[in-house]
């Protein structure tokens, strides 16, 4: 008998049509097939590559929306919500999975956040049920590219797959370069699978890389406006404070005379960091 289990990509032919879904069969095994996840129509016979899943009975369902991310595969999960439970991530089925708090960093403002994306394979439980699981550095450096010299200096993006107090560990989004960020290159840590510019500071001989999330001098918007900048990144990207407000309210809260205020202000939209609206200042 060929068994089948959840959480795997195989090839399985109609042998039925009954009403609102189909039957497949691997000639021992049959799993219902919606038709309302059917694309293409079927006729019995058809030989289709499904993905299966348990439903919350524990009973084996097909679909022909196949993940991104499988078993014994890596990829990137986009994060659709956190709960307490953990983040739920999009793996490109009608089921979406789960990874574990207990698999997530131990303070959770470093939680991933939704559209964030993480980077793991897909594993089931002894009831069938889909899970998350994060890659491990072991696995990292069996699939990370080696980057060449000509990478020195260069901005790409990347997602922190690994945190620690040392720094944080990142892969690039675009090509799998393993890069390591030193906590001394970094103003704020950054959150697991956020999207973050990295300038590339070193190019090892095993190819991978050392990384800045501190700007170039020469990018850098001056004290006060890197201080309105940080007081927005920590009320949420929006103040109640703008070129209106009054010098009282602005020595207060920024302890800046209105005038370097607004300078501040000034540099941070030239730079396209903000936007100010009906007395409100955001961050773009």
């Amino acid at each position: 008998m060929n068994e089948l289990k959840s959480g795997q990509v195989v090839q399985l032919t109609v042998l039925e049509e009954q009403g609102s879904r189909y039957i497949l069969t691997n000639g021992d095994v049959e799993i219902s097939l919606n038709s309302s996840d059917v694309i293409e129509p079927l006729a019995v016979g058809d030989r289709i590559e499904v993905f299966l899943y348990a439903d919350r009975r524990g009973d084996l369902q097909a679909t022909t929306a196949l993940p991104s991310v499988a078993q014994g595969e890596y990829g990137w999960a986009r994060v659709l919500k956190v709960t307490r439970e953990g983040a739920f991530a999009d793996i490109g089925t009608s089921r979406e999975v789960l990874v574990k708090a207990e698999d997530l960093p131990a303070l959770p403002e470093l939680w991933p956040q939704p559209g964030d994306h993480l980077f793991m394979t897909l594993r089931t439980d002894r009831n069938g049920d889909l899970f998350g699981r994060l890659i491990t550095e072991e696995k990292v450096n069996e699939l990370y590219e080696g980057a060449v010299t000509e990478m020195h200096n260069k901005n790409i993006i990347a997602r922190p797959y690994r945190l620690l107090p040392v720094g944080s560990f990142l892969l690039g989004v675009d090509q799998p370069y393993r890069i390591f960020v030193h906590e001394s290159e970094r103003n704020a840590e950054p959150r697991l699978g956020q999207d973050v510019q990295v300038r590339i500071i070193d190019v090892k001989e095993d190819g991978s890389l050392n990384g800045s999330l501190m700007p170039r001098k020469h990018e850098r918007l001056g004290e006060d406006a890197e201080k309105i900048y940080a007081y927005l990144e920590s009320v949420g990207g929006k103040m109640p404070f703008g070129d209106k407000s009054s010098p009282e309210e602005i020595l207060e809260m920024f302890s800046m005379s209105k005038g370097a205020f607004k300078r501040a202000l000034g540099t941070l939209m030239k730079a396209k960091k903000i936007k100010q609206e009906d007395g409100w200042t955001e961050l773009l």
